[in-house]
C-alpha cells in the first residue's frame, strides 16, 4: 500500500524559503515518478513539478522554474521540494503524489500534467507580503 506523508509547511515572508518533505512507503522509487501539486483557496489543484530518481528526469512549470527544486534522499525514501524566493501567490496546500514513470527511449520520464494516482494529505504553505 502506497503511503505519502508531507511535512514542512508553514508561514514565511515573501522572498523567503521553505523545504517540504514527502516521506514515501510502498513504492519503488526507481520506476515511480514523484510529483508536486498545490491548491490555492478557490482554485483547482495544479501540478508544477515532477521527478524520477532513477533517470534524474525533472519537469517544472514555468511558474516555479528556477525557484523550486525537487530532490530525493535515497536512504530516507523521502522526496524534497526546496522552494526559494517565495511569493504570496505560492500560498496553497501542497501535495506530493506518486505514479509509475513513463518509459521512453530516453529512459524513465514524468509529466506532472498527467494523472497521478497516489496522494499525500497535503501541507499548508502561506507566504505573507
Amino acid at each position: 500500500q502506497v503511503q505519502l506523508v508531507e511535512s514542512g509547511g508553514g508561514l514565511v515572508q515573501a522572498g523567503g524559503s521553505l523545504r517540504l518533505s514527502c516521506a514515501a512507503s510502498g513504492i519503488i522509487f526507481s520506476i515511480n515518478a514523484m510529483g508536486w501539486y498545490r491548491q490555492a483557496p478557490g482554485k483547482q489543484r495544479e501540478g508544477f513539478g515532477c521527478f524520477v530518481s532513477s533517470s534524474g528526469h525533472t519537469k517544472y512549470a514555468d511558474s516555479v522554474k528556477g525557484r523550486f527544486t525537487i530532490s530525493r534522499d535515497n536512504a530516507q525514501n523521502t522526496v524534497y521540494l526546496q522552494m526559494n524566493n517565495l511569493k504570496p501567490e505560492d500560498t496553497a496546500v501542497y501535495y506530493c503524489a506518486a505514479e509509475p514513470a513513463l518509459l521512453t527511449e530516453s529512459g524513465f520520464v514524468c509529466d506532472y500534467r498527467l494523472p497521478f494516482d497516489n496522494w499525500g494529505q497535503g501541507t499548508q504553505v502561506t507566504v505573507s507580503s
